[in-house]
């Protein structure tokens, strides 16, 4: 399996706690790969914005099962506040 090249979001970068769950299965990283840079950022955002680590590890813990079950973005979440380049979508509360 290639693990040289892992694609990344259009504002952030992937982080070494969220690659090594996407390298440990080829499965999600394929399915990682197939998601567009704009959906990319949105997981990695979705990720990185916590406040506590525990938060962070359930949110990367949930991109690998949330992957794994064909969703392409993070749920019932406002979107990347670190893009300049357009509105973010509404949060629809459930």
């Amino acid at each position: 399996m290639k693990t040289a090249q892992i694609s990344g979001g259009v504002v952030h970068e992937l982080p070494d706690d969220l690659k090594k769950v996407l390298i440990s299965d080829e499965s999600i990283l394929e399915r990682w790969e197939d998601l567009t840079p704009l959906a990319r950022n949105e997981w990695i955002c979705w990720t990185v914005t916590v406040k506590k680590e525990e938060t962070r590890k359930q949110h990367i813990e949930r991109v690998r099962t949330d992957l794994l079950a064909g969703k392409r973005r993070p749920c019932c979440w406002i979107g990347c506040i670190h893009r300049t380049d357009g509105k973010r979508k509404p949060f629809i509360k459930r």
